[in-house]
């Protein structure tokens, strides 16, 4: 019988190596070289190009493993858009997150109109079953967009006043985007940004447990099982900081 080929196939570096990499990148507010320092530290010599290539490369594949890990996303859908600006150009990211603030789905546009929202609606929908409510700001493009998808059209649509602060579900989602953006001084290419928010959002909230609700115990036992669980999915059979 033919063995399967390795995740890691023709990688020069140790699959430990690089999973811990990827995931410092999408998980912590660090650039490729503070990376690339933190691996030196530990007597792995990598340029920030090779990391680079590494979070193109093995970035989407990890992410899709965490968005199937974590648990069924909510009934209820919190939608949002925010301007970000692309080499001097304004772009728009449409985020929906569920009622526990879980990202359900992101997709980086150019405009803000019907046709934009029908298109995200139906992305939202290849990777989350069709929900009871959906919560929006009061931007005309969504009941347009959700009128012309016949899964969505018998649900229950809530409008909120942004400035009511109602809506936070989906507005307090896009600070660690906000974040991230400062942190590499801005987007620049729209494909490259759209893998990278693709990628940001589910790897970060698999480690992003909300420990203010939950007591120390607790918390690091849901943490070792979510380490537990990336090591599964990204194939590294032990913990990383024990291999380098």
């Amino acid at each position: 019988m033919k063995s399967s080929r390795s995740l890691y196939h023709r990688q020069r570096y140790p699959a430990a190596v690089i999973a811990c990499a990827v995931r410092w990148y999408f998980r912590f507010q660090l650039s490729l070289r503070d990376i690339g320092e933190l691996l030196f530290e530990r007597g792995v010599v990598v340029s920030y190009e090779t990391i680079r290539r590494w979070c193109d490369k093995f970035g989407a594949g990890f992410a899709r493993r965490a968005k199937a890990a974590r648990r069924k996303p909510g009934s209820t859908w919190h939608l949002d858009e925010v301007f970000v600006t692309l080499r001097g150009e304004p772009w728009v990211p449409w985020r929906a997150v569920d009622e526990q603030g879980t990202e359900l789905d992101i997709l980086l546009q150019k405009r803000r109109d019907r046709a934009a929202a029908k298109r995200f609606f139906k992305r939202v929908l290849r990777s989350a079953p069709v929900p009871r409510t959906i919560v929006t700001d009061q931007l005309r493009s969504y009941p347009a967009g959700k009128a012309e998808i016949a899964a969505l059209a018998g649900v229950k649509h809530v409008f909120v006043k942004a400035a009511a602060r109602v809506n936070n579900r989906a507005e307090n989602s896009h600070q660690p985007t906000r974040e991230r953006e400062r942190r590499m001084r801005g987007f620049r290419d729209p494909k490259r940004t759209q893998a990278f928010l693709s990628s940001f959002g589910p790897i970060r909230q698999h480690f992003a447990i909300g420990r203010h609700l939950l007591r120390t115990s607790a918390y690091r036992r849901q943490l070792a099982a979510r380490f537990e669980s990336w090591r599964a999915f990204t194939g590294v059979a032990q913990n990383a900081s024990a291999t380098f």
